[in-house]
């Protein structure tokens, strides 16, 4: 009987640490706390190495802290384990994105489309990924795909209107950033987007109006660095962004 207990009891005290466990990394993650989640997924995988969801949850949480590679380890040991499952697919191509390993991430994207066609974030991905190849025509065409999949997906829309600006279709680039701008108006994408566009366009009243409402909500606008490699902006719209503000710096 002292044995049946000893034997069972650890075990459902383990079972409640470990959902106790969960959810506060969960939250952690969540939050944007990667220092706090990180040690707390490494104690859920101490004690359960085969959990994927935790595998793939700590590799978001690598990506996030610039462990590129560890968090590309941790999703494939996560596909292993639940070779159906489309999130660690999703997560390991952003991480290979983040190497610009264009190859292997689209592969990942191409995997969730060949089995949910309008998966929107495999779709939106892709377009990145064929954008950052210079294929600015298919990324269009993925961007609005992404945005028929997920009505509401702003950035989808915004991103397929900078690529029809790369591409050289001003006047359709143009009417579809005024109309997210209405929809969203706190959209700080859009904004930014729409002062590079009519500055260049002649239109440098309205640009500066359009640039004091997206520095006010997002001063990342302003670095070339970030357009590029983060938030994946073509050449063209990111050139006419700068010069715009280096004139207005002068």
């Amino acid at each position: 009987m002292i044995l049946a207990i000893s034997l069972t009891w650890p075990w459902h005290a383990l079972a409640l640490d470990l959902q106790e466990l969960y959810e506060q990394a969960l939250i952690a993650s969540r939050g944007g706390n990667f220092t706090k989640a990180l040690p707390l997924w490494e104690s859920i995988l101490a004690q359960s190495p085969q959990d994927a969801a935790a595998l793939s949850n700590r590799g978001n949480v690598r990506l996030a802290l610039g462990d590129f590679d560890g968090a590309i380890e941790d999703q494939t040991r996560s596909i292993a384990l639940a070779p159906e499952e489309s999130d660690p697919h999703l997560n390991r191509g952003t991480a290979e994105e983040a190497l610009q390993n264009w190859q292997a991430a689209a592969a990942d994207y191409l995997w969730i489309l060949d089995r949910q066609p309008d998966n929107a974030s495999a779709l939106y991905n892709l377009g990145n990924v064929r954008g950052s190849e210079g294929y600015w025509n298919e990324a269009r065409r993925l961007y609005g795909q992404a945005s028929l999949a997920r009505p509401g997906f702003a950035m989808a829309r915004s991103s397929e209107a900078l690529a029809a600006w790369q591409e050289g279709d001003l006047a359709w680039a143009e009417s579809e950033l005024r109309k997210l701008v209405r929809r969203y108006p706190l959209f700080a994408d859009a904004r930014a987007a729409l002062s590079g566009l009519l500055w260049r366009q002649g239109s440098a009243g309205e640009a500066e109006s359009h640039w004091a409402a997206a520095a006010g909500l997002d001063q990342r606008y302003r670095q070339t660095d970030w357009l590029v490699d983060v938030r994946r902006w073509p050449p063209r719209p990111t050139q006419d962004l700068m010069a715009f503000l280096a004139l207005k710096k002068s």
